[in-house]
């Protein structure tokens, strides 16, 4: 088990758990924050025995903002430098192989919003509170913000987000497209582990090319991406697990995928 100051990370059932551990700063991202995020996703995404990746934060927020107090003193060179940082190592998390689960436990704003939006999947809490309030700071969402959250939630919706700073509610986020499901908070650890679980019954390869599917043709126009998602679909055809799969649907048995 790797051992960070400022990031819990175990592995349980072949699901690798990062929790942003800064419960009293409201587990906001300062340099070496997002330094050990690296390293821990970097971990997961190596390590065979991983099949999904879940990521939430210690205490009632998921991650509040990033450190303001590190931020205020900055040179405009260093603050540079912090914000691709952070958009590498949301960028990496993006296009892992592997699939990743945001548990939006509480407040997730400004690099808190980012750091969710760069995960596959949202689950929030219903105590869950999202928003990219940067501009009252006088900055902008600086780690993918302004780039995926018009993707997720539509150009309007976005800018609206992004110019008033205003937080929003788990239910809210789910209307608008933000978050892909909400829970009770009681239940939100139960319902990811879940929803991680029946993704990893499915073929690894399969679940692989699906996402990068997605990713790169949400990049480009919808000629060249359903040309990539043929690419993409031959990959899975000329795996043993397509067979194995077809296999035990036709023999009414559960398939057991090896991922090959």
């Amino acid at each position: 088990m790797e051992e960070y100051n400022n990031v819990l990370y175990r592995i349980e059932d072949n699901i690798a758990f990062i929790t942003l551990n800064r419960p009293k700063a409201l587990n906001a991202l300062n340099t070496e924050t997002l330094r050990e995020l690296d390293e821990a996703v970097s971990a997961a995404g190596k390590d065979e025995n991983v099949k999904a990746i879940v990521i939430t934060g210690e205490g009632r927020a998921f991650v509040a903002w990033a450190d303001i107090s590190q931020m205020r003193d900055l040179t405009v060179q260093e603050g540079r430098d912090m914000t691709i940082l952070g958009q590498e190592v949301f960028t990496r998390i993006e296009n892992l192989d592997k699939p990743v689960i945001a548990a939006v436990n509480g407040f997730a704003l400004g690099g808190g919003c980012e750091l969710a939006m760069a995960c596959d999947i949202r689950v929030a809490s219903d105590k869950a509170k999202f928003g990219q309030p940067e501009v009252n700071l006088g900055i902008i969402p600086g780690y993918g913000g302004t780039q995926r959250l018009p993707r997720l939630v539509g150009k309007g919706a976005a800018k609206y987000l992004i110019f008033t700073g205003e937080m929003i509610s788990a239910e809210e986020a789910y209307r608008i497209g933000l978050a892909d499901k909400v829970v009770p908070a009681e239940e939100l650890m139960d319902s990811v582990v879940s929803m991680a679980k029946t993704i990893m019954s499915k073929a690894p390869i399969s679940i692989k090319m699906a996402k990068h599917a997605i990713n790169n043709g949400l990049n480009v126009d919808l000629k060249s991406g359903i040309a990539y998602e043929a690419e993409a679909y031959t990959t899975t055809f000329s795996t043993e697990d397509r067979i194995e799969g077809m296999s035990a649907f036709l023999e009414k048995r559960q398939a057991e995928f090896k991922n090959k």
